[in-house]
């Protein structure tokens, strides 16, 4: 009986395992490329990078310069004259290095933002993988079920000629149909949910949801796995990202020292005086001109002293959050790699399987040709294969899923 062929090379790039198709069909690879292109998430989350860049230019300023004019409603007089108006300009700086304290601050929260960028595109082609091999394997399910469904059929043509020479019941012809309906019943569904999964994977890439997925017609167990390197595991964006959350936070500290310096502000203030008609003298009527200098000093700083404290707390709970976040890639990779390994086991253990099921086959035809059927046996033996298929395929499969799963975490 034939089953599924397994003979297919697989390529790994960018952390997707993905596989090598046959004539006229795309690559995963191609598939990956679109979805990075056109997904929303990515979109989103690349402008919400492009935000927290451009905050740099926010920060790069000084505080605003102050402007005032004031009319003396009573004029004061003075040896010079009667004062009129008066109009005023200030403007305050901040301590030395401050701003750079900021843009600083500001550049190291858009990293750890790009981090993100990294972790979802990483998902994406996970995804993106893991999808794609959920459609393979359905479509190869329901292949196995349509030459099932031809074997019965053959199957189905001998009881009847068996009931006519009287070496057979009419029941061991209905059990073959029964069987048959069964198998088309599971066809029929499996094809349903092919077309759900078709949304999905579509839905990734941000096209209509009709689109047809061309799929690799034949997906092979490699001969042996790729060497693992659990080290990389240390420079995963999830924990990198957290490295660049502890440096923002340092950064914060530092602007926080800055903002807690003195700042020095510089004014000019220009008085218009009326000349005194009934007198003459050489300042009559003289403007008065005034250069300020002014100093503001944070003497009540409790709120830089809370801050401090505040980002030592958040540097603590940081280096916790990514010792807890190791942790659990350490599990996902260590069960991913058993649960690749327990593929492959069970993969060898239902090719073994079939190959027996498929000698006791011949032996049931050859049993056929002396006269001696049993249908009974025939249904036993077709369900087992079809069972050791359905297995082998999902083997094939879990081999795929986990090894995204590998390089989503080493990669």
């Amino acid at each position: 009986m034939k089953y599924i062929k397994i003979n297919i090379k697989f390529v790994l790039v960018l952390g997707s395992c993905f596989l090598s198709l046959i004539v006229n069909a795309q690559q995963l690879e191609v598939f990956i490329d679109e979805a990075l292109a056109n997904n929303p998430e990515i979109q989103k989350f690349e402008l919400q990078y492009s935000i927290a860049t451009e905050k740099v230019n926010e920060v790069n300023t000084m505080p605003n310069t102050e402007f005032s004019v004031g009319y003396f409603v009573s004029e004061p007089e003075t040896r010079t004259g009667a004062q009129r108006f008066k109009i005023s300009a200030k403007q305050m700086l901040p301590w030395f290095g401050t701003i750079a304290s900021r843009e600083n601050y500001v550049s190291s929260l858009a990293d750890a933002k790009y981090e993100d960028i990294v972790i979802a595109k990483r998902k994406l082609m996970a995804s993106v993988s893991q999808s794609y091999y959920d459609l393979f394997a359905n479509r190869a399910k329901q292949e196995v079920l349509i030459e099932n469904i031809k074997l019965l059929e053959t199957y189905e043509t001998l009881a009847l000629t068996s009931v006519e020479v009287g070496k057979a019941s009419a029941v061991d012809v209905l059990r073959l149909q029964m069987r048959q309906n069964e198998m088309q019943q599971l066809k029929d569904v499996l094809q349903q949910q092919f077309l759900a999964e078709q949304t999905n994977f579509n839905n990734l890439l941000n096209r209509e949801n009709d689109i047809s997925v061309t799929l690799v017609e034949e997906l092979q167990m490699p001969s042996e796995d790729f060497e693992i390197n659990t080290e990389s595991l240390v420079l995963h964006p999830e924990l990198l990202k957290y490295d660049k959350l502890y440096q923002s936070v340092e950064q914060s500290e530092l602007l926080n020292q800055k903002e807690s310096n003195p700042m020095i502000g510089f004014g000019l203030d220009y008085i218009n005086v009326d000349q005194r008609p009934d007198m003459s003298f050489s300042d009559n009527g003289k403007d008065i001109l005034m250069p300020m200098l002014s100093v503001s000093i944070p003497i009540f700083n409790k709120k830089y002293k809370s801050q401090t404290k505040q980002n030592e707390f958040q540097q603590q709970e940081i280096t916790a959050q990514k010792e807890e976040r190791l942790n659990t890639l350490e599990t996902l990779l260590s069960k991913a790699m058993n649960e690749r390994m327990a593929a492959r086991i069970s993969y060898a253990t239902q090719t073994k399987n079939l190959k027996q099921a498929k000698d006791a086959e011949d032996i049931l035809i050859k049993s056929y040709e002396t006269g001696t059927i049993d249908f009974n046996d025939v249904l036993d033996i077709q369900e087992l294969q079809l069972k050791f298929q359905m297995n082998q395929i999902e083997s094939v499969k879990a081999y795929y899923v986990q090894t995204t799963v590998i390089n989503y975490l080493i990669e």
